[in-house]
């Protein structure tokens, strides 16, 4: 009796599987900046940039350049702030007036009671963080919504401003090196506000305590059964915000050498609120980039100068900037859509 003999299918003698099919380096890097959400912004920013400096030679001049960045600086700070917070599911619209405020503070305690200009200026960003601590503690302890905190403490802060200051402008002109360094200098303020956006940057995207505030904002609740000191990340949001506004403010101050009490700073605030936003920081929070926010103040100052300096009525700003939030926004969102039907997955949103 002979034995059985295994039968083989041909096909499978010999035969391999087929490798899985890879992507070329060029597709790899297309789809890994389409996966970035700076990526529709940047995309704007260039195109601005492009569009302005064909309408007018004028808008890429070197003294064009210094009031770009003049205008730049406030708003990629307070954006960036921004970032921290919504990132962490908060928002402080008080951001504003602690720009404008804290340099009366500033002004006082050097004019007024003889501090050094750099003491009276670190006391100035020292109790812009107390009252970041303030607005932190109201809305974690209290439960009161970051939006509600931060209206009721933007008019008190506002109404003590114009207590302090009775109202009257005052000038702050700061002489020597020292004046030069805080604000003087053409470039000064652009670099003051690089340094602290690039503090902001690390802290978000290469520190732990960047990891509590993404998962803070992304998962209140199991961010907090991990172990994530939630309510400690939200006021430690709340008082570097503050101090970094109530900063950019003095060094603003110093350089225009006017503060006005009559300006509240709830426009930059929202400037601020809308470079975070169309940069890709998602309002509903655990989603923030702060390279995202510089790019949408970029934006902002690229529209903002080129517009006037094409001519266009300053009254058009308003309309054209709500259109570009609303295109930077759709292109993002296009731009995901892209990839997860290029690339066949999920991208990071």
């Amino acid at each position: 009796m002979s034995s059985p003999t295994l039968q083989v299918p041909e096909a499978s003698v010999g035969v391999s599987p087929a490798p899985p099919r890879t992507a070329g380096p060029g597709s790899q890097r297309l789809r890994q900046l389409i996966e970035r959400r700076e990526a529709a912004i940047f995309l704007v920013a260039v195109l601005l940039f492009i569009y302005f400096a064909i309408k007018s030679p004028a808008f890429i001049s070197y003294a064009n350049f210094v009031t770009m960045t003049q205008f730049l600086a406030p708003i990629a700070v307070i954006g960036c702030a921004e970032v921290l917070l919504l990132t962490s599911g908060e928002v402080d619209l008080s951001l504003g007036t602690v720009f404008i405020a804290f340099p009366f503070i500033v002004y006082f305690l050097w004019t007024g009671h003889g501090f050094p200009i750099g003491l009276a200026m670190a006391v100035g960003i020292v109790g812009a963080a107390i009252f970041g601590l303030i607005n932190g503690l109201i809305t974690t302890l209290f439960s009161v919504p970051s939006f509600v905190t931060t209206l009721g403490t933007l008019f008190a802060l506002d109404g003590a401003m114009l207590l302090l200051s009775n109202g009257t402008q005052e000038t702050m002109t700061v002489n020597g090196t020292g004046g030069n360094i805080l604000g003087n200098w053409s470039w000064a303020e652009i670099l003051w506000a690089g340094g602290a956006v690039l503090v902001l940057y690390l802290i978000l995207h290469r520190m732990r305590f960047g990891n509590h505030i993404t998962a803070t904002g992304g998962n209140l609740l199991g961010a907090a059964e991990a172990g994530v000191p939630t309510r400690r990340v939200k006021i430690w949001c709340f008082m570097l915000a503050a101090a970094l506004a109530a900063m950019i403010g003095v060094i603003d101050g110093v350089r225009i050498t006017t503060l006005d009490p009559g300006n509240d700073g709830t426009l930059i605030m929202f400037y601020g609120i809308s470079a975070a936003v169309i940069g890709g920081t998602a309002l509903s929070g655990g989603r923030g980039t702060v390279v995202g926010g510089a790019l949408g103040a970029i934006v902002l100052a690229f529209l903002y100068d080129g517009l006037n300096i094409t001519g266009v009525s300053a009254y058009t700003f308003q309309l054209v900037l709500g259109i570009a939030i609303l295109v930077a926004m759709i292109a993002n969102v296009q731009l995901h859509r892209m990839a997860m039907s290029r690339f066949g997955r999920r991208v990071k949103l």
